[in-house]
């Protein structure tokens, strides 16, 4: 199938760069000159969606550009006083010419500050997402998607290598990889804060998440189970948070774990980590981790940090 090109000028805003070495990404200082970014990665790990966040940002926006025609058009971008700064999407629609990009994001270094924004996400992520849009892969229907997915990665393996900024997006929505895209590319002077923090409660009889950074036990506090009234409510009802809140020994484990939270977070950014899930884990997920995990959440957000509070096994 041939390239489908789609073009979106859009105002001027400023920006900032991001860049990453050896799989970390840092924040760098804004620039106000000519910048180009290219967005590539897996088929549906939120390509669109990231550039969607860049035209909202004043970026001229192009999706799936020839790679031979990327120098050309980083050349009539530094020519313009209208498209200072610019982002196209570059993906496995290329087919083989994708191997080119390497060569050529060598030779555009050479006449404009480019960077390359690398997106994924897991292949159970990645299944979901295609079962849920009934999308064929790209490249094509001829085998499952698994197997596609596979050969993707293999084809992709050496541009994610030397992409500036790696993001994993089997964390967020599409409008949490919006707003993440979006702070990290207009807030430089807010760094130590450019983290999001999921905190998540869960239920170890279900298993610990899979995406969990740090893991917290909170079997040791008393169990609203056996409380029959409490029974059947979560840690978010006040009679129970009360309940739970009522042991001196939860009031000194939330201070604890905040302000050890608190301390490690600007050393987390500094290492170039934008995202961390932070769970806590009781017996079935339900009454003491949903409890901790909403009130070490609220410490977070008051010390200024972006939190997204998960409770995966409590009752919905």
């Amino acid at each position: 199938m041939g390239p489908r090109v789609g073009v979106k000028k859009t105002k001027r805003t400023a920006g900032s760069v991001v860049r990453a070495r050896g799989g970390e990404h840092r924040q760098l200082k804004h620039r106000d000159g000519p910048e180009l970014v290219i967005i590539t990665g897996m088929s549906g790990s939120g390509k669109a969606s990231a550039l969607k966040a860049f035209e909202d940002l004043g970026y001229y926006c192009v999706d799936n550009l020839p790679v031979e025609l990327i120098p050309r058009f980083a050349e009539l971008a530094l020519q313009s006083g209208e498209i200072p700064r610019t982002a196209l999407v570059v993906d496995v629609r290329e087919g083989t010419q994708l191997e080119r990009l390497p060569a050529i994001l060598k030779s555009v270094r050479r006449v404009i500050p480019a960077r390359v924004i690398y997106l994924e996400a897991s292949d159970p992520i990645l299944l979901r997402r295609f079962s849920e849009t009934r999308r064929p892969h790209p490249l094509g229907t001829g085998t499952t998607v698994r197997t596609s997915l596979r050969t993707e990665r293999r084809h992709l393996r050496t541009i994610r290598a030397i992409a500036d900024l790696v993001i994993d997006t089997s964390k967020f929505n599409v409008h949490e990889l919006r707003a993440h895209l979006t702070d990290r590319f207009t807030h430089s002077s807010s760094g130590e804060r450019s983290i999001l923090v999921s905190c998540v409660s869960f239920g170890f009889k279900h298993g610990v998440p899979d995406d969990a950074d740090l893991v917290f036990d909170v079997r040791f506090l008393p169990n609203p189970h056996f409380v029959p009234e409490f029974r059947p409510l979560s840690g978010r009802d006040p009679k129970v948070a009360r309940y739970i809140r009522s042991f001196p020994q939860t009031q000194e484990f939330i201070s604890r774990i905040s302000d050890l939270l608190i301390y490690l977070l600007p050393h987390y950014v500094r290492e170039g980590k934008s995202y961390l899930t932070i769970s806590f884990g009781c017996t079935g997920g339900q009454h003491r981790s949903v409890m901790i995990a909403e009130d070490v959440g609220k410490r977070l957000k008051k010390a200024g940090y972006k939190v997204k509070v998960v409770h995966r096994d409590s009752p919905k």
